[in-house]
């Protein structure tokens, strides 16, 4: 079983007229051979489960009981800007360089909230491509995401620059 799952790679060296080789062996070995359907992680399943109602990890925020309001408009500000998925980075940097110079402290931590769901919900919700749950249906704050989102004034968005913090 073993010497079937090993791939030999033969390198000719035209100048030596040696051969040598390379054991290649597969980073991960499936022995179920019914659930091979050419992923080559299939014990990540569970990711396209459809018993879980979203695929990214439910992680709880950490708690942040002592920070300023300064800041954590700076961490909002970099969260927004940090998101891993360019769209809501662009999307959620030009926001929150606009807003979150004005918000309260209120708007802020509902902000933050927003920021603690997947960025492609976020996306998806402000662009009216998915149903916004009803557990964000009253938010003002993702009411301002979604009419920013339209750009109405039709400017072309970069990425904002940071703030350089002086000392």
């Amino acid at each position: 079983m073993l010497r079937s799952s090993i791939k030999r790679l033969y390198l000719i060296n035209p100048q030596h007229h040696s051969r040598s080789f390379i054991v290649l062996s597969p980073l991960y070995k499936n022995n179920n051979k019914q659930a091979d359907n050419g992923d080559p992680f299939p014990n990540l399943a569970i990711r396209h489960s459809t018993a879980l109602e979203t695929s990214y990890p439910n992680l709880p925020p950490i708690p942040r009981p002592n920070e300023s309001t300064e800041n954590k408009r700076r961490r909002l500000t970099y969260q927004s800007r940090k998101r891993g998925i360019l769209e809501t980075d662009l999307l959620l940097s030009t926001f929150a360089k606009t807003w979150l110079p004005t918000f309260d402290k209120d708007q802020l931590e509902e902000y933050d909230r927003l920021l603690d769901e997947p960025d492609w919900d976020i996306f998806y919700w402000a662009t009216h491509k998915k149903p916004v749950p009803e557990r964000w249906q009253k938010s003002k704050v993702l009411e301002m995401v979604t009419e920013h989102a339209k750009n109405e004034e039709k400017k072309v968005l970069r990425m904002p620059d940071l703030e350089v913090l002086k000392n």
